[in-house]
């Protein structure tokens, strides 16, 4: 979509009408991931690619059929690579592609452009304009409240995590919901290159964070001992998260954990995440250190009740871990949990939603 929101927003200001096409689902060696959209105007303009030129013929006389009769279309293409080149899908694999008649919502495409995080829910197969999902609003919906309400909370979970796919709606069996989500994934700044911290790194991206890991220690930090990270840092943690916050790359959903329990790491650290506006800080240590970490942050650092309070320590629920593995679990439980707005609690003795998704988020008119 973001290749050709541009030219779907010029159809948008002149009124033009148009059908898009959506790759859904794929298989094997397909040649465009989920997301990749093809839009087809009244006037026989084609924009985009849905297999890199494959099947685009079919797709678009698919287009051309939406947009005479108005239902959206869910179609799959593709067989073995022995057949592929006499079907024309010459890479061998499947797409699944969905059709819908336009137009997309404005908004939302100004929100691609411009690199915001939006995402883009597609009911299937109701006919409707795709739901436009932002982290605190949305705009658009099906017209049936128990389902829009499904569907924003499960949007916004995905674009929390910058993921794109099919989910099932879990108030209708018969819809599936369809999400493009346009966010980087949220990272996991993991500081202390332990054994906690390779399975946290583990852990960390079996969740979809963009984890890194930083230590100051070039003979411990290397990307052999946490292959699971996407990066891995040598430098003094305090002087690299605060790099990372001046260049930007530091938002609200940023998960901090210090795993290095040395207060000449831990307490210049610490200063610089409690300032940030992250999702999450978290320090490993004994109730003991937590103590003494506490107070050299009150008296060094000048942090304050409210700043102090941010902090997780010692890091983790309550599951009473003792392996690196479980540790992580522990660790990973938390932010979660804090992240989405749970109590931490076994779900058998809480009462209410089990799913904590927003429905009170501010609808675009």
């Amino acid at each position: 979509m973001r290749e050709i929101a541009d030219r779907l927003r010029a159809w948008n200001a002149s009124g033009t009408r148009y059908a898009v096409a959506t790759v859904i689902g794929v298989g094997g060696s397909a040649p465009r991931p989920p997301g990749a959209a093809m839009a087809v105007s009244e006037d026989g303009e084609a924009v985009g690619s849905v297999s890199g030129g494959c099947v685009e013929g079919a797709v678009y006389e698919l287009c051309r059929e939406v947009l005479d009769h108005g239902e959206p279309v869910r179609e799959s293409y593709g067989y073995s690579d022995d057949d592929a080149f006499a079907v024309g899908l010459t890479c061998g694999g499947t797409i699944e592609v969905y059709v819908e008649a336009g137009p997309v919502p404005d908004a939302g495409l100004a929100a691609v452009s411009a690199s915001e995080p939006v995402a883009f829910a597609h009911v299937m197969p109701h006919a409707s304009a795709p739901i436009v999902v932002w982290p605190d609003r949305h705009l658009g919906g099906t017209g049936l409240a128990d389902v829009d309400a499904a569907v924003v909370g499960e949007a916004r979970a995905m674009l929390d995590g910058g993921r794109t796919g099919i989910r099932s709606v879990r108030c209708r069996d018969d819809l599936d919901v369809f999400v493009q989500s346009y966010a980087p994934p949220p990272r996991l700044l993991i500081f202390g290159a332990i054994d906690y911290a390779s399975a946290l790194a583990r852990q960390g991206s079996f969740l979809g964070y963009r984890v890194t890991v930083c230590d100051a220690r070039p003979v411990f930090a290397t990307t052999a001992r946490f292959p699971d990270a996407d990066e891995v840092i040598v430098d003094w943690p305090h002087r690299y998260l605060a790099a990372q916050a001046e260049r930007g790359a530091i938002d609200g959903r940023t998960v901090v954990c210090v795993l290095t329990h040395d207060a000449k790491f831990d307490v210049p650290l610490l200063e610089v995440a409690l300032r940030l506006p992250v999702a999450y800080v978290g320090a490993m240590g004994s109730r003991r250190t937590h103590r003494d970490r506490l107070a050299r942050l009150r008296e060094a650092a000048g942090l304050g009740d409210r700043e102090l309070a941010r902090l997780r320590s010692p890091i983790g629920l309550d599951l009473g871990a003792r392996t690196p593995e479980e540790t992580a679990v522990a660790i990973a439980a938390e932010f979660v949990a804090a992240r989405r707005g749970g109590t931490g609690l076994a779900l058998g003795r809480t009462d209410g939603p089990i799913h904590h998704d927003d429905h009170t988020a501010a609808e675009v008119a």
